[in-house]
Order: structure tokens, then C-alpha cells, then sequence
């Protein structure tokens, strides 16, 4: 038992991620009604992840602006930047391929039991009430927005404070990291789980009358991933873009696809910085800040489920006003972490745009719900592995304007 458990642990991750995945597979397809318990590792998985995540972020952020040193460059503003840009180029993608291959769905009954935004000043009203959220209340609803806020406002405030305090908050950063390794080690059983759950009550086909939406979805994901997301790195650093763009999209998107959480997987994008050699006092303010606010992959579900109701209906929309959508797609994505429900919940505030009545955008919201197995997996995959490409990047850059080598580290199994 000991040595197998020793090669067990001799495989990478991503590797033994994969094995729970097929193992929940073929659970489901064979003996579903004896495996049934397996089901609550899925949930205890998914648990552990959502209450340590918000913890995570609060004490990584509010130790690394304590410790921030005066006069010490950072390129926060041009990672800012490229977050935004990423976002509304996502947006302008998805809006694109929806006028190549325009979207029909089948609408059912509407969703009562959610209530969306009603307009774009509720959604600004609920992201500033969101940022003067009671920290504990905060932390307790996983409200990144307040979480974020309240670490920035203490670690300005504790940059005065003794060194020896300043130590502690970084150690209890270091061990809630260390403790979301650990849980992330359990992936494998919790990918089961989870694959189980799905595959027995759905089934494997239970997506296939989906297949167009899901292939426009993914398929514009995969074009920011492969191609803009690219370019964008090309025109900052002069020089081939892939060695980063896989190398981040191996280590950080693979993770994320699975776990589906931007925030869990932090850590992961931490040690992937520390890797490429990346300045520690700005990846560990912007990883965090990029789990809450850069959302490409959110824009792209935005925009594309929208248009998908707008072409059910019938409804006409020029050019000019599909670009408008992605712009409000953008915008709307980068608070989707301060609005219950997320990304999803957010249609319906598109779907206003085109003058589409609430219950037809609730049940669009509906669709979305089931296509979240895919959707969710690689949207989360997209957003996590961009922080880590437009942080990489940012420095790369400053780095050519210094004339020193941009070499990426080769891979190292984990």
C-alpha cells in the first residue's frame, strides 16, 4: 500500500486530476446506484474550496500591501489595463461569433426563484455596497469585491506597523496557502465526485441538444486563449508569445478548469509566477485582483447567451449594438464576483439592452445553468490562467525595455 501510494503521489497533478475525472466516468456508466456515496467527495470538495477561498484572498493581499516597499516599481497600472482590455476584447469576440453562427434555443418554463439586476445603476449600487461591506459579513458570503477592498484598506494601514506584525500577517498568509494545497491535493477524489454527481443524474448525452451554444462558447474562449490573448503578449514583448501563453494554460488553466474556481486556484497561480521569475511584490497583489475583476471568460458568456435570446426571438441588432453589448458584457463581468449567482445572473441586465422581457431572460439564465458543467469549467480556466499571462506580461515588457532576457522556466511536474 505504502509504495503504491508513493507513485500515486510521484504523478503531476493534472495527471491524477485526469484519472478521478474518468473514474467518475465509468462509475456513473457502470454501477451508479452502488457508488452513490462517492458523490460527497465531490461536495466536501467544493465546500473546503468556497470557505477557505475568501480567507485566502483577504490575508494575501492585505500582507503583500503591508509589506509593499515605497519607490518600488510595480506595474499594477498596465496589468490593470490589460485585465480591462482582455475582458472587452473577450466580449467583442463572443459578439463576433454569434453573428457567424447565430445561436437558437429552446426555452422552457422560467426561472422564478432568482431575482436579476435591474439595470446598470443596480449593478453599480450593489458593486459600491459590495466594497463598504462588513468585512466578517464579507468574508462569511464570499463577497471577493468586499474582501478585496477591506485587505487593501488594511494592509495601507498596517505599512506603519512593526515589522514583527507585519510578519505574522505574512505567515498566516503562507499557511492558508499551504492549506489550499492541501485541499487542492484532494482534487482527484473531489473531480470524481463530482464527474459522478453529473454523468449519473444528467447523463453523458444530456448536453448534446446543446452542442451548438456550447461550441460557440467554447469555441470563442478558445480563440482569446489561442489567438488574441497571443497577441496581445506579442505586441508587449517582441517576441514569440506560446512558450508563456501553454506554459500558463498547462499549469494554471488545467487546475482551474477542474476545481472551477478562480480564487482556489491562486495559489497555483502564485507558484506559477514565482517560477517565471516574476516580481513577488506585484503577482501577489495582482493574481488576487485578477480572480476578482478579470473575467474574460464571463464577458463571453455574457454576450453570447444574450445574443443567443435576442436571435430566438427574432430581435434585429445591428453591428453598432452588438459592440455596445460587449462593452456592457465587459463592464458587467468585472463586478460579476459582487453579484449572487455571478456571470449568469447578469444576462438578464444584457438582455435589457434589446428590450427582452425578464422571464424570456430568466429562462435563458435557465440554459445557462445547464450548460455550466462546460461552460463554467473552461471560463474559469480562461480568467485564471489570463492573470497569470497578463501579469507575466507586464513584466516581460518592462523587462525588454531594460534589455534583460524574457527566458520561460522549463516545465517542472508538481
Amino acid at each position: 500500500m505504502k509504495n503504491l501510494l508513493a507513485r500515486w503521489h510521484k504523478l503531476s497533478l493534472i495527471v491524477r486530476i485526469i484519472i478521478g475525472f474518468v473514474l467518475g466516468i465509468i462509475l456513473a456508466l457502470t454501477i451508479p446506484a452502488y457508488a452513490k456515496p462517492v458523490g460527497i467527495f465531490g461536495v466536501l470538495f467544493v465546500g473546503a474550496l468556497k470557505s477557505v477561498a475568501p480567507v485566502l484572498v483577504f490575508f494575501l493581499v492585505m500582507s503583500a500591501i503591508s509589506l509593499h516597499k515605497k519607490g518600488h516599481k510595480s506595474n499594477m497600472q498596465k496589468i490593470i489595463a490589460l485585465y480591462l482590455l482582455g475582458t472587452f476584447l473577450a466580449g467583442f469576440v463572443a459578439v463576433i461569433a454569434s453573428f457567424l453562427f447565430p445561436v437558437t434555443l429552446i426555452l422552457g418554463d422560467s426561472i422564478n426563484s432568482i431575482t436579476p439586476p435591474s439595470g446598470v445603476t443596480e449593478v453599480i449600487k450593489n458593486l459600491l455596497m459590495n466594497i463598504v461591506d462588513n468585512p466578517i459579513k464579507a468574508l462569511y458570503n464570499a463577497n471577493y469585491i468586499g474582501v478585496l477592498a477591506w485587505a487593501l484598506v488594511m494592509g495601507l494601514a498596517l505599512q506603519h506597523a512593526p515589522d514583527t506584525t507585519k510578519t505574522v500577517i505574512a505567515n498566516i498568509s503562507d499557511a492558508i496557502s499551504q492549506v489550499v494545497k492541501w485541499i487542492i491535493n484532494f482534487a482527484p477524489l473531489g473531480i470524481m465526485g463530482l464527474v459522478f454527481d453529473t454523468v449519473s443524474t444528467n447523463g453523458l448525452l444530456s448536453l448534446w441538444s446543446y452542442w451548438h451554444l456550447l461550441a460557440v462558447l467554447v469555441g470563442s474562449m478558445l480563440i482569446i486563449a489561442f489567438i488574441v490573448n497571443p497577441i496581445v503578449v506579442y505586441l508587449n514583448i517582441h517576441q514569440n508569445p506560446y512558450p508563456l501563453v501553454l506554459k500558463c494554460l498547462k499549469d494554471s488553466g488545467i487546475t482551474a478548469f477542474f476545481t472551477r474556481s478562480s480564487a482556489a486556484n491562486i495559489p497555483v497561480n502564485m507558484e506559477l509566477c514565482e517560477t517565471l521569475g516574476l516580481d513577488a511584490d506585484t503577482y501577489s497583489v495582482s493574481i488576487p485582483l485578477g480572480a476578482t475583476i478579470n473575467m474574460a471568460g464571463a464577458a463571453i458568456t455574457i454576450s453570447v447567451l444574450t445574443l443567443a435570446a435576442a436571435n430566438t426571438l427574432g430581435i434585429h441588432v445591428d453591428f453598432a449594438t452588438a459592440v455596445i453589448l460587449s462593452i456592457l458584457s465587459a463592464v458587467s463581468a468585472c463586478g460579476a464576483s459582487g453579484v449572487a449567482g455571478g456571470s449568469l445572473l447578469l444576462i438578464p441586465l444584457a438582455c435589457s439592452l434589446f428590450g427582452i422581457p425578464n422571464d424570456v431572460a430568466m429562462q435563458v439564465v435557465g440554459v445557462g445553468f445547464v450548460v455550466s458543467v462546460i461552460q463554467d469549467s473552461c471560463e474559469t480556466a480562461l480568467n485564471s490562467s489570463t492573470d497569470v499571462i497578463f501579469t507575466a506580461t507586464s513584466e516581460f515588457a518592462q523587462w525588454r525595455k531594460e534589455g534583460k532576457p524574457i527566458v520561460i522556466h522549463k516545465e517542472t511536474d508538481k
